[in-house]
């Protein structure tokens, strides 16, 4: 039986991550709270690392938020990250630990990296993109120190490098929630309002890739009777529009109203695609969840747990820029 500690167990990928693991026989999961353990305090992480004694470790733990969060709190998100990812390093070799999944973000990426976006080329290229560099410095640094840890102790760690997730369980919050989520409400709110047209920033043709977050546990949760030293993208090799996300959003949601695109403002980087060749080699079975497939059972999620709850708690700002 493997002991296992998962590090941000609590959150939207640790739900699905925790169900995955339920589903097998030979792992334990173990979970705290950040009352429990602050993962910034060394002496601490060292202290509850040394009594749960885990064979293996998955760090998802992260200090992230909405896009004005990360534009405005770069210090934050560097420092906090980066002291937490050593934290559990040092953990992990001072008791013992012999498996370690660090999971990885597609902000690591330079933001002149060429498209599709590949683990040799894209990720060490230049800074990673303006409104995430702190958040995005520091899942780069998981990559540099896996490898060092490796090298110089011979932790077996791995990292892979996640797509942008959502599913049920996501945030909804207007001041952190992204894209996906982020549309959901904002149809709701129209069918509960009655308005017939809303209005998204951008041209509507920037691109990007999505991950459904019970795909992400599938391979998290496959890492730990693997032995993967490089890093590793994790995708679903399906590329969609802006345009394209929100009229799939919209039939889900059930508006039927028009979407206009207010072209004076941003679109953010014009295309956001990983490149999948080496994780093809290393999982060749698996089928990622379908986008149409994934955006229906988020909108079913949000209409079970808050829309029949009412929309005055779920008021958005009159813009959407937290969509990038």
């Amino acid at each position: 039986m493997m002991k296992l500690l998962v590090t941000g167990g609590h959150g939207f990928l640790g739900g699905h991550l925790l169900a995955q693991l339920g589903r097998m026989d030979d792992v334990e999961a173990g979970v705290f709270s950040s009352v429990e353990l602050d993962l910034r305090d060394p002496s601490a992480t060292q202290d509850y690392f040394f009594d749960y004694k885990p064979d293996a470790v998955i760090h998802l733990a992260a200090r992230v938020g909405g896009i004005e969060f990360n534009k405005t709190r770069h210090a934050e998100q560097l420092r906090d990250n980066t002291l937490m990812l050593f934290n559990v390093l040092e953990a992990c070799r001072s008791s013992g630990c012999g498996k370690l999944v660090l999971c990885g973000s597609v902000c690591a990426y330079a933001s002149n990296a060429p498209v599709p976006f590949s683990e040799d080329t894209g990720l060490f290229c230049g800074p990673p993109e303006e409104t995430v560099l702190g958040y995005g410095s520091a899942k780069r640094m998981f990559i540099t120190a896996a490898q060092a840890y490796r090298k110089q102790y011979g932790l077996k760690s791995c990292v892979p490098v996640l797509a942008n997730l959502y599913g049920p369980g996501d945030s909804f919050d207007p001041s952190s929630c992204h894209v996906i989520p982020a549309m959901i409400r904002r149809f709701s709110e129209a069918l509960a309002e009655g308005r017939d047209e809303l209005v998204f920033w951008g041209t509507g043709r920037a691109s990007r890739e999505f991950l459904y977050s019970g795909d992400a546990a599938r391979v998290i949760a496959e890492c730990l009777a693997r032995d993967i030293e490089l890093p590793f993208n994790v995708g679903s090799g399906e590329e969609v529009t802006m345009s394209e996300l929100a009229g799939a959003v919209a039939r889900e949601a059930g508006y039927s109203g028009r979407i206009r695109w207010d072209v004076s403002k941003p679109d953010g980087h014009p295309r956001r695609k990983l490149d999948l060749t080496r994780f093809s080699t290393i999982f060749p079975e698996f089928t990622p969840t379908p986008l149409q497939i994934g955006l229906k059972l988020t909108v079913e999620f949000f209409i079970k747990h808050f829309h029949k709850k009412g929309l005055k708690e779920l008021r958005l700002p009159a813009n959407n820029a937290n969509l990038r």
